[in-house]
């Protein structure tokens, strides 16, 4: 189970074509790729960021869906390196593991903002842009909203609010995450395999590296060029993918922690830069950081507790197994479905803690850039009431999905922005962090 997105198709052994989806316009002619997006920003995304690039490449078309275009504890963190395990042993606790990675996103914003002090002291030249460049850029961002505003239609909604700048490349960063989740969680998930996940790794560094495949890797690249993101979450995610092809179980919550940090915390850390952080705010780069990865953390944590059902029926079960025993149940008890006093004892300890993490996330929220605030908002709130709901299914998540009805939903949205218009205050997150 991981972040929900579009599917990748390919006429390969690894990706097969099977889905009548609208075709994205490649930038490359013949099968050898090469970059065709030469201006001097996308041109220097590999100089940036420094990533070695690969050679080899998905080669595919990858079409979209054309119906339209179709995630806590207060904790103090060890700095450590996110490093993949393949036989899923820990040396140290994955939120060790993880806060490395948040405190290097953290530096690369506050770079970001001292270069932009200096800049203004001099003179910058613009960028060479090749003439008919930017009206395929302006498609191939144009194609992302499509996608978001079909899938994410909330999310999409808030959206319209950022500058238009922010408002393409949350978009631009939506659509990749669609894809990557696609190639696991889609309707060809079965033919996948961890030499595809390769490739795709592959084809991130390419473009991370100026060199897209297609224009929609055209959007992703022009926007990592303009924003201090880097690759790391990226990777991360697509290791998550390769995690749900090994593996159907967890030990305990440090694994699953971990887990849910590869397939949506990065979301939370990928996002960061693009939606801005408040000129008000007096809150640690750090500290905002740290919120977006507990609400990454949270909606995880939420989708699980909402398709404990739908993932038994697959085989899976993504409930700390340690904490089942405690309990009193096991797997089998989750095969068979049944409401008892031992699973509702349990499922208000799940729900506890991914409302803990809520409450984490929300204390960053007004940190943002006041254009930004609304969508992450609306994420919040609606995505904690799934929580609600399980509660009054009387925690039958084995046969009925929860979810938030239209009404609660048209709530929820004005109450979302009521919260969007709060400005930074220095209370709460900015004693529990130190700046990097």
């Amino acid at each position: 189970m991981s972040v929900a997105l579009i599917w990748v198709v390919s006429p390969t052994s690894e990706l097969s074509n099977g889905l009548g989806f609208l075709d994205t316009t490649k930038l490359v002619d013949g099968s050898k790729p090469r970059s065709v997006l030469k201006s001097s920003r996308i041109k220097n995304v590999g100089k940036k960021h420094k990533h070695k690039c690969k050679s080899s490449y998905v080669n595919a078309d990858l079409r979209f869906g054309y119906s339209g275009l179709s995630n806590g504890r207060k904790s103090q963190f060890d700095v450590s390196r996110v490093v993949a395990n393949p036989t899923g042993e820990l040396a140290i606790s994955s939120e060790q593991l993880v806060y490395d990675v948040v405190l290097k996103q953290a530096a690369l914003v506050k770079k970001q903002m001292r270069d932009k002090e200096e800049e203004e002291d001099m003179e910058v030249k613009p960028d060479i842009v090749l003439p008919g460049t930017l009206g395929l850029l302006s498609e191939a961002y144009d194609r992302c909203g499509e996608v978001c505003a079909e899938y994410a239609k909330t999310f999409y909604l808030g959206t319209l609010l950022m500058t238009p700048e922010r408002r393409k490349a949350i978009w631009a960063i939506y659509v990749w995450c669609r894809r990557t989740d696609e190639l696991v969680d889609g309707p060809n998930a079965s033919h996948i395999t961890p030499k595809a996940l390769d490739r795709w790794e592959s084809r991130l560094e390419d473009l991370f590296n100026g060199r897209p495949f297609d224009m929609l890797d055209a959007a992703l690249s022009d926007t990592v060029s303009k924003f201090p993101v880097d690759i790391q979450p990226f990777k991360d995610m697509i290791e998550g993918m390769r995690m749900d092809l090994r593996k159907s179980r967890y030990k305990t919550f440090d694994e699953l922690y971990l887990y849910c940090y590869y397939v949506a915390g990065t979301v939370g850390l990928m996002s960061v830069p693009i939606m801005g952080i408040a000129p008000d705010s007096q809150a640690s780069t750090e500290s905002v950081y740290n919120a977006a990865l507990a609400l990454g953390i949270a909606n995880q944590l939420t989708n699980i507790l909402r398709d404990v059902g739908e993932d038994a029926r697959r085989g899976r079960v993504y409930l700390p197994q340690d904490e089942l025993a405690q309990a009193g149940l096991s797997d089998e008890d989750i095969f068979a479905g049944k409401v008892t006093d031992k699973w509702r004892v349990f499922m208000k300890k799940q729900i506890k803690r991914a409302r803990a993490f809520f409450d984490e996330a929300q204390e960053g929220v007004t940190q943002l850039s006041s254009a930004s605030r609304w969508p992450v908002w609306a994420s919040l709130l609606l995505y904690r009431q799934i929580l609600d709901e399980i509660e009054a299914n009387d925690y039958n998540n084995f046969t009925r999905r929860a979810y938030v009805s239209k009404p609660k939903k048209l709530v929820s949205l004005p109450l979302a922005y009521a919260k969007s218009l709060v400005p930074p205050s220095r209370s709460g997150i900015l004693s529990k962090t130190l700046d990097v």
